[in-house]
């Protein structure tokens, strides 16, 4: 009897967890299905507006529309789409394992001051001409970027690895980062000519505008080599969950985990930052969401991450092309003015569960 009700229990647990996986897979399918769809009105918005079908056809039937309607979406419109995307999940999937490793909520690279420190790197680079690696002289912009996003990430690190580091003290830490980065980077402005402040100010807002093939190919390439090793330490990232003791305990290298997850998480943050300019809340936001929809398994997490932050920054797109008939706005404005109110949300919540 006492084996049938084991054998029961054992068969109802596999049937749970299978209903459970395809939802989640489900889900992922669905965020995907969302996430062309925001593609596809993304290329059709602008001064000249084209309807979805328009946009599909330019672009699995290219001979059978006007050279016009090619152009406008092959070389101009989608450039800027698919760098909304690639962006999007770039920060996403940072935030997601800055906010595993530390065990914080409220981590990402813009609130613990890794896009800071990255853009202050590439305005050393536009303003005067400073190569932290002079032998990259000619990838000047992006490996300044890298270095110093990588250089706030390992102080970051280093700091959460001390005896008696609490979260709080993790978060005051990337705040006062982001002032300081942004208090050098306010000197560099002032100190810039018309030209250099002109493109300093484009990171500082954050743009797509100047998205192109090359810059989509690199974002893309960084995306492709990182979540690859993301995914095979899946098991491990998630066993970090438990806390540190109960990882350890399960035999995962926990400082060496921890330090080869912030090296990539500087370069998800430091490339999309020195293509587009400082975009927040996106590497908040995004990978909350996922959590929401998917859990905290990696191996759902993660793609659920590179969805969600791939779709938060796709709508972000299409919703600056559709404030002002015409125009473009920002779009690090309009993930700023959606970012901070969820923010405060999370920051209430993680105060009352203290309580």
């Amino acid at each position: 009897m006492a084996i049938s009700l084991e054998t029961t229990a054992l068969a109802e647990g596999r049937n749970q967890y299978r209903a459970l996986t395809a939802r989640r897979v489900l889900i992922l399918i669905g965020l995907t299905v969302l996430l062309l769809v925001s593609i596809a009105m993304d290329m059709g918005l602008g001064p000249a507006r084209y309807s979805l079908d328009q946009v599909v056809s330019a672009i699995f039937q290219p001979e059978t529309v006007g050279n016009q309607l090619r152009v406008v979406i092959w070389d101009i419109r989608m450039p800027i789409a698919l760098m909304a995307v690639t962006v999007g999940a770039c920060l996403s999937v940072a935030g997601a394992q800055m906010q595993t490793i530390l065990a914080n909520p409220l981590a990402s690279p813009f609130t613990l001051g890794i896009s800071a420190a990255a853009g202050f790197g590439a305005a050393l680079a536009l303003v005067a001409g400073v190569a932290v690696f002079p032998a990259a002289i000619q990838f000047m912009v992006p490996v300044n970027a890298f270095i110093m996003a990588m250089l706030a990430s390992l102080f970051i690190y280093g700091v959460s690895t001390l005896r008696g580091v609490t979260v709080e003290t993790i978060v005051l830490l990337g705040i006062a980062l982001v002032f300081t980065f942004n208090a050098l980077l306010s000197l560099l402005e002032y100190l810039a000519s018309e030209q250099a402040l002109a493109a300093v100010v484009f990171w500082t807002m954050g743009s797509l505008t100047k998205a192109t093939w090359t810059k989509v190919g690199v974002t893309f390439a960084v995306l492709l080599v990182c979540l690859p090793l993301f995914a095979r330490r899946a098991w491990a990232l998630t066993a970090l969950r438990l806390g540190d003791d109960k990882a350890a305990s399960l035999g995962v290298n926990v400082r060496a985990l921890r330090l080869e997850t912030m090296l990539l998480v500087s370069l998800l943050a430091a490339i999309p930052v020195s293509f587009v300019g400082t975009i927040g809340f996106v590497g908040l936001v995004g990978p909350h969401i996922a959590r929401m929809l998917v859990g905290e398994d990696q191996r759902f997490f993660l793609p659920g991450s590179v969805i969600c932050g791939a779709l938060l920054l796709s709508v972000t797109s299409v919703v600056s092309k559709m404030i002002i008939p015409g125009a473009v706005l920002p779009i690090g404005v309009i993930t700023a003015l959606v970012g901070v109110p969820f923010f405060f949300s999370l920051i209430f919540t993680n105060r009352r569960r203290a309580w």
